[in-house]
C-alpha cells in the first residue's frame, strides 16, 4: 500500500457557539488506503468529515488534497456517501443512476456502477419502495459515478440488519481493490476491524490513538480478558477480585490475563459467583472504554 498521503488535515476546528465540535484534529490518510474514524455519537465524527469534504468550513486548520489546499477541483475527484440523503421520488433506480451520471463529464458506465454495487436486481424499482440495504448500495453507486479518487463514507451501515451490513461490507472491499482511498466514520467495532486499515480513535472532538487495528490492541493489551458482572452489596467480592488484579471498567470487573488457566483457578479458589463471566480477545470496543470509560456506542 502507498504510504504518500491522499489527504491531510493540520489542527481542525470547529466550534458551535460555546460547544467545541473538533478541537485540533490532525490526520494523514495513505492513499489507496480505508481509514477509519472510530467513536461514540457526538465524538466530532461528523463535523471532522464535513469540513473534508469542504461541506463545513473550519474556525481553524488546514485541509490538504495530494499535498495542496483542496479548492473547486477537488469536489470532482471525490465521492461522497452521506448518513442522510434525500433522493428524487417517483423515479426508478435506474433512472436516478442516470439522472447522477448526467451530472459529471466522464461518469462510470451504467454498467460498471450496477456491478460495483450490484444493483441489478432493483434497477426497476421506485426509490420509495427500496430497504435499507437496498437504499444504500444505490447511494454508494451514486457516490462511485465520478470515479472518486477519495469515497467519503459517514455511518454507511447504521440501522441495517447484521446481513445487510456484512453485505455492504463485501461491496467496499470490493472497492478497496480499485486502489480507491476511502474515509469511514463508523461506531461499529466489527465493521473498523473488517474494514479499515488504520483507524483513528476520536472522542470529545479530539484524536486518543491512530494506528492499525493490530498495533493499537497489541500496544494496550497482553494476554486475554476475562470479564464478571458487577455484584453490588458484595464486598468481598470487590476486596478479593482487587486483590487478583481485577479493575472495574463500566458494569463488569474485568482481569486482563497473560495465563489463563492460573486466573480461572484463582477465581475458582476464591468461591467467588461466576455467573456471567466471559473470556475473550480484546477488540477495540474495550480499547475505547479503556482509553475513556465508555462504550463506542454510547
Amino acid at each position: 500500500m502507498d504510504t504518500t498521503p491522499i489527504m491531510e488535515v493540520i489542527d481542525l476546528r470547529k466550534n458551535y457557539g460555546k460547544v467545541e465540535a473538533v478541537r485540533g484534529i490532525s490526520l494523514s490518510i495513505p492513499s489507496g488506503s480505508c481509514f477509519g474514524l472510530l467513536g461514540p455519537n457526538g465524538a466530532g465524527k461528523t463535523t471532522t468529515i464535513e469540513m473534508m469534504e469542504g461541506i463545513l468550513a473550519p474556525d481553524s486548520g488546514t485541509v490538504l488534497f495530494r499535498g495542496k489546499p483542496v479548492d473547486h477541483r477537488f469536489r470532482e475527484k471525490v465521492g461522497i456517501q452521506f448518513q442522510n440523503t434525500a433522493l428524487p421520488e417517483y423515479i426508478t433506480v435506474k433512472e436516478t443512476l442516470e439522472l447522477f451520471r448526467s451530472f459529471y463529464p466522464e461518469p462510470r458506465t451504467l454498467a460498471e456502477v450496477i456491478d460495483l454495487c450490484s444493483l441489478g436486481d432493483i434497477l426497476g424499482r421506485d426509490n420509495r419502495k427500496l430497504s435499507g440495504g437496498q437504499r444504500q448500495r444505490m447511494l454508494l453507486g451514486i457516490a462511485l459515478i465520478p470515479r472518486p479518487e477519495m469515497l467519503f463514507l459517514d455511518e454507511p451501515t447504521t440501522g441495517l440488519d447484521p446481513q445487510a451490513r456484512r453485505n455492504f461490507w463485501t461491496l467496499i472491499n470490493g472497492i478497496k481493490k480499485e486502489n480507491t482511498s476511502i474515509l469511514l466514520t463508523t461506531h461499529y467495532m466489527d465493521e473498523a476491524e473488517e474494514l479499515c486499515d488504520r483507524v483513528a480513535i476520536v472522542d470529545q472532538g479530539k484524536v486518543l490513538e491512530v494506528d492499525t487495528p493490530d498495533n493499537l490492541l497489541a500496544k494496550h493489551f497482553t494476554g486475554q480478558l476475562v470479564k464478571l458482572p458487577l455484584q453490588e452489596g458484595n464486598g468481598r467480592t470487590a476486596e478479593i477480585l482487587s486483590g487478583i488484579g481485577a479493575v472495574r471498567s463500566g458494569e463488569s470487573w474485568e482481569i486482563e490475563s497473560t495465563a489463563l488457566d492460573a486466573t480461572m483457578k484463582r477465581l475458582l479458589e476464591a468461591n467467588l459467583n461466576l455467573d456471567g463471566l466471559s473470556i475473550h480477545k480484546p477488540d477495540l470496543e474495550d480499547l475505547f472504554i479503556k482509553l475513556t470509560g465508555t462504550s463506542l456506542r454510547t
